[in-house]
């Protein structure tokens, strides 16, 4: 195995180069390496594995997002077989590296304030459960049952069985300890500013020199969008900076993950009893467009909702906001080898990348791997793009 690295040595040869170091690109190169790959990630800023999630595992489809883009409801559709089990494979994650991610999947709550969003989650749930999910209605009676705190305003809201939490650092914190451990070589601050073919092999011109690679994972997020055009693929992907804020910790009271039917807004409790709040609430992309800066604005209007949405958090303090750059594709992930590219991998996974995240990567990985990975990628193929 080689000794980790997190941003000093740059190798010059490398079998196989995962460019990004979020959530998929780091368990991407952790079960490569575990196979015995020599494995290297370069990522532009600190491989932490995620800056944009606050611990949401999702699995029912959003009701916001359905109603303001009904064209890409059946692309995400297609895909929706693959969120419960991904929140099943983060458990099995957790235990392969018996490590503790704070997970917990007692359901999810996309709360309605009037007759007609329960109208609308009501065709939603029948749909979802057509199509596989554990899902139902709850009237105000059967929610103040499982749900006593949410605020008076709220009339229903849809469970879905499946869903739930973890705590993203101490998830982000296990994965890195566990890449460095299987001997995956961590480069950060490097850009990748150009793939080619060299040969049989892959030319990466880095800001800190050129690495060249027999295999290639590019899963860099919005910048996979450049490294991905001279493979012929134009990638729907973009940059999008989303705002999280996180409380004091208090005792534990809410044990669901909480949306909601037409605004944006997700509200959990960790193990550790802070509240963080998110739920897409934009933020700004810096003058570089390489990092994302908090809202103030947006840190009123998303702690005030779930205020309004959860009375108890209004007595608590927030301690800390953040933004991040998330990555949409309109629809499903986009998965697996690079036809025309012999050795070339993309790994995005879509929407809710967090909750994909590690499932992904196993499907990416066993493709790299030559195995026939547990779910056809086929409707996740990169060529979708050409």
């Amino acid at each position: 195995m080689h000794s980790p690295t997190t941003s000093g040595t740059l190798p010059r040869e490398i079998q196989t180069v995962v460019v990004g170091g979020g959530i998929l690109g780091q368990c991407v190169a952790g079960f490569l390496a575990e196979e015995g790959r020599e494995v290297a990630i370069i990522d532009a800023g600190r491989p932490e594995g995620t800056t944009t999630n606050a611990g949401s595992l999702h699995v029912q489809m959003q009701s916001r997002f359905m109603r303001m883009h009904l064209d890409q409801v059946p692309a995400l559709e297609s895909g929706l077989h693959l969120y419960p089990k991904a929140v099943e494979f983060w458990f099995e994650l957790q235990r392969h590296l018996d490590a503790d991610f704070g997970l917990k999947a007692s359901g999810g709550l996309m709360v309605a304030e009037s007759r007609e969003q329960l109208d609308f989650l009501a065709k939603k749930a029948e749909r979802e459960r057509s199509l596989g999910l554990d899902s139902k209605i709850l009237d105000r009676d059967e929610l103040s049952q499982i749900a006593p705190y949410l605020g008076p305003a709220v009339v229903g809201a849809e469970l879905c069985a499946a869903e739930g939490r973890l705590d993203a650092l101490k998830a982000n914190t296990a994965l890195r300890r566990w890449v460095r451990r299987v001997g995956v070589m961590v480069t950060g601050e490097t850009s990748v500013d150009r793939v080619s073919r060299d040969g049989e092999r892959f030319k990466l011109d880095t800001s800190r020199g050129t690495v060249r690679a027999a295999t290639l994972v590019i899963a860099a997020g919005p910048g996979s969008l450049a490294l991905a055009e001279p493979f012929g693929l134009t990638l729907p992907v973009e940059s999008e900076p989303l705002h999280m804020n996180i409380t004091e910790p208090t005792d534990l009271f809410m044990g669901h993950l909480v949306q909601h039917a037409d605004r944006m807004i997700t509200v959990k409790q960790l193990s550790s009893g802070h509240v963080v709040i998110g739920g897409g609430w934009p933020a700004d992309l810096s003058p570089s467009e390489d990092y994302a800066v908090v809202r103030l604005s947006s840190i009123i209007g998303n702690t005030s909702l779930a205020q309004h949405i959860v009375p108890a958090i209004g007595g608590l303090r927030i301690i800390r906001s953040w933004a991040g750059i998330n990555t949409p594709t309109g629809g499903p992930g986009i998965l697996g080898p690079i036809h025309g590219a012999p050795n070339a991998f993309l790994a995005i996974p879509g929407e809710a990348g967090y909750t994909l995240g590690p499932l992904s990567a196993r499907l990416v990985a066993d493709a790299v791997l030559g195995r026939r990975p547990t779910e056809d990628l086929a409707p996740f193929s990169p060529s979708r793009f050409r």
